[in-house]
């Protein structure tokens, strides 16, 4: 039998991301989605959880024992204007690679949506140790600036938010657009972005729990377009190319994991059939070009996309069970996204398969200001 380099890929990437998490091999992968994954009963684990300190203690540990020159750094380091979270907590950024072109890898800008810095360490352990054609081509091509905890002080409190001095919550990923910019975090990651100008980015969430619409089975993850493709803002950036090529790279994420029996994944919605157009998040902002304080007279954009695992802290619905499949379809998907663009893989997807991955129907798009509906 012959296998294809697409198959030989996802069959490394596979066994890669199950050794990173110390995940045991099974002997077979039953057809659908685990219905312990993610939990129903209002279970999570939150000792599981990682906290500020191990964060830093295993980015310190990844830089010491890199084969591939893993930095690990505070924006203080950096030297950005405003380089510490509202409460005084540094902001940590691990750079690796050697490429021309930069990539963003971010989680957990939502202090209760925890596997964001999981799945990124994992990713990171990789990228620092690895010595595949695959992962050596990724560092040859990028160097990547991975952010395992945007939100340190919302992790701590397992909140959504941040707290401002004022004792005001602000959603950091709604705080990238004029008038705005309340939180320090927001103002110090920015300020990282114009100086970073990464070529794509990748942003990790959590939702809530969630059904497939028409079957009802549990979704495991749902992936997301923060500029609704086909809406009435993305096809307008860059001559329509971002709204081509973020659904190639979700067209791509989602068949690697139909190949995992443990994973049901579907398209991010709002209110049942809303595609979200929302301007003030941090990839929105990217994609948008956003020239805050004249640090981005260029202009720079870059397409960006975020996966959402089903469950969250704060509504108790991780399960204990869940934590190590919650990881693993987030490395899958990273992985497979980061090997496709570096490949040319995901250039080459039909984006017309977009509308094959299952969703609602459309009737609108959520946008800042309120619902649009469909044939704005």
């Amino acid at each position: 039998m012959t296998i294809s380099p697409t198959s030989r890929r996802r069959a490394g990437i596979a066994l890669a991301s199950t050794i990173a998490l110390g995940i045991p091999l099974a002997a077979g992968a039953p057809a659908v989605a685990d219905a312990t994954f993610p939990s129903p009963e209002g279970q999570t684990n939150t000792s599981a959880i990682l906290t500020y300190a191990d964060l830093i203690a295993a980015l310190d540990r990844i830089e010491r024992t890199s084969r591939f020159g893993v930095d690990v750094t505070t924006l203080a380091e950096v030297g950005t204007a405003v380089s510490t979270s509202e409460q005084g907590r540094d902001l940590y950024v691990a750079t690796v690679g050697e490429g021309a072109e930069h990539v963003w890898l971010q989680g957990r800008i939502h202090g209760n949506e925890p596997y964001g810095v999981d799945s990124l360490l994992a990713v990171l352990k990789e990228l620092s140790s690895n010595g595949s054609a695959d992962w050596q081509l990724l560092r040859e091509k990028y160097t990547f600036h991975v952010i395992p905890m945007y939100n340190p002080d919302g992790s701590e409190l397992n909140i959504r938010h941040t707290i401002i001095e004022d004792g005001s919550r602000i959603d950091l990923n709604r705080d990238w657009q004029e008038g705005d910019f309340l939180a320090a975090e927001s103002e110090a990651f920015y300020e990282y972005w114009t100086m970073v100008d990464p070529a794509f980015a990748i942003d990790i969430h959590h939702q809530g729990l969630k059904t497939e619409y028409g079957t009802g089975d549990p979704v495991t993850m749902s992936l997301g377009i923060s500029l609704a493709p086909g809406g009435p803002t993305l096809p307008g950036l860059e001559g329509g190319a971002y709204d081509v090529l973020t659904r190639q790279m979700h067209v791509h994420a989602y068949d690697e994991l139909e190949e995992v029996g443990y994973t049901n994944v579907d398209r991010y919605q709002v209110g049942g059939s809303l595609e979200i157009d929302i301007h003030g998040g941090v990839v929105s902002a990217m994609m948008l070009g956003l020239n805050h304080d004249g640090l981005n007279p260029e202009g720079h954009t870059n397409p960006a996309i975020f996966f959402e695992t089903s469950g969250n802290t704060s509504e108790g619905s991780l399960g204990q069970k869940a934590r190590g499949k919650s990881i693993q379809q987030n490395v899958r998907a990273i992985e497979a996204v980061l090997v496709g663009m570096a490949t040319g893989e995901v250039q080459q997807e039909d984006p017309e398969r977009w509308d094959d991955i299952p969703h609602a129907p459309t009737t609108g798009y959520q946008t800042d200001d309120g619902v649009v509906p469909i044939g704005y």
